[in-house]
């Protein structure tokens, strides 16, 4: 009996070892069937990868795909290895954690292909930006965007880890949804600016270093474009610090675009007595002969009105940078007195005739 009983275990033994035996064998073979396809996949973005995108005319689909090779081969690596611990006869609790913990891997691995993809992708939009953008914007919202795009990826890969281990996810997204509503609602006034100072980096009405002049008639150079305010240094020294939201809502003028060229007009009255003809092509002769103006577009003066006393005249000309728009004006117009002073012509003062009328008595 004592015999039967050991070649009855012993049968027991060696038929379990052979269960184990054929488990951990289909283990294996799934394991090693995706490692050959991590290295097939990968053999196949290295060699035909760069063909596909250089359809393109971007060099960002290469650097994307430089990227993400080696996380999404890991992938496929980590998925064998999922699908290998899956098949295995082991006990529900050490099935569960060892499953989950490759599965949490392949979550990490995952959300650090899409961070490399989109960290490409701000590289290649914020180099692009910075070439438009003189005063250096991007490196304001580059960064910014950066970490929001971080903490979305964050965010989903956890709701998705939460929801593959059934957990209840909609009271989370709820008290999100009302902590959210209620930081809206008390600091409504700091959203508007940040959302208006996101408007204003993407839509760049004005870059950092435009000259602006506001609909209050203040000018000056932008300083700095922050997401609550906006800075601008006047010309007598002194800082302006705006409120994003007011900007957006209000007309201004950017003197710096275009481009950075200006033009400038000088208002002349001279004698009825005067030759109009020779006057205007004195004007324009006397800009062109002062430096800091451009010979190109010529300048011009032309007859604006006739007044109670003068003959009013305007020259037009333009200079090449706004900021010397003054000292060249204060030259064009020593000029103008100097030439009229040597050849005799009347810069006319404001006259009045009073009629007195003696009342007979």
């Amino acid at each position: 009996m004592n015999r039967f009983l050991d070649f009855y275990r012993l049968q027991e033994t060696d038929g379990l070892l052979l269960f184990w035996l054929k488990e951990s064998l289909v283990a294996v073979l799934i394991f090693a069937a995706f490692w050959v396809a991590a290295k097939l996949l990968r053999y196949l973005l290295i060699t035909w990868g760069p063909r596909f995108t250089s359809l393109t005319s971007a060099e960002l689909s290469d650097r994307v795909l430089q990227r993400v090779i080696p996380p999404l081969s890991l992938v496929v690596v980590c998925a064998g290895l999922y699908y290998a611990i899956r098949s295995l006869q082991l006990p529900a609790n050490v099935q569960l954690i060892g499953s989950g913990l490759v599965f949490i891997l392949n979550i990490i691995i995952l959300t650090n292909a899409a961070y490399r993809a989109t960290d490409e992708f701000l590289k290649w939009y914020g180099l692009r930006f910075a070439q438009q953008d003189r005063g250096g914007v991007d490196r304001q919202l580059m960064p910014l965007l950066e970490k929001v795009i971080s903490i979305f990826l964050i965010g989903t890969a956890l709701i998705i880890t939460l929801k593959h281990f059934n957990y209840d996810i909609l009271s989370l997204v709820t008290a999100l949804g009302i902590g959210s509503l209620a930081i809206g609602l008390a600091a409504k006034d700091t959203l508007a600016n940040m959302i208006s100072g996101f408007t204003l980096m993407i839509d760049r009405p004005f870059r950092i270093g435009d000259r602006v002049q506001l609909t209050g008639g203040q000018s000056g150079d932008v300083a700095d474009i922050g997401l609550r305010s906006t800075k601008i240094k006047t010309g007598d020294n002194t800082l302006l610090i705006i409120p994003n939201s007011e900007l957006c809502n209000s007309t201004l003028v950017n003197m710096s675009f275009p481009d950075v060229r200006t033009k400038v007009r000088i208002n002349v009255g001279v004698s009825y007595r005067a030759d109009i003809i020779a006057i205007k092509s004195l004007l324009t002769e006397i800009a062109m002969s002062v430096p800091g103006v451009e010979k190109e577009p010529q300048p011009e003066s032309f007859l604006m009105s006739l007044g109670e006393s003068s003959l009013n005249i305007s020259l037009f000309f333009w200079v090449m940078d706004y900021t010397q728009a003054v000292p060249v004006t204060d030259r064009v117009n020593t000029e103008i007195i100097n030439c009229f002073r040597e050849r005799g012509i009347e810069i006319p003062y404001t006259t009045r005739t009073v009629l007195l009328e003696k009342e007979n008595k």
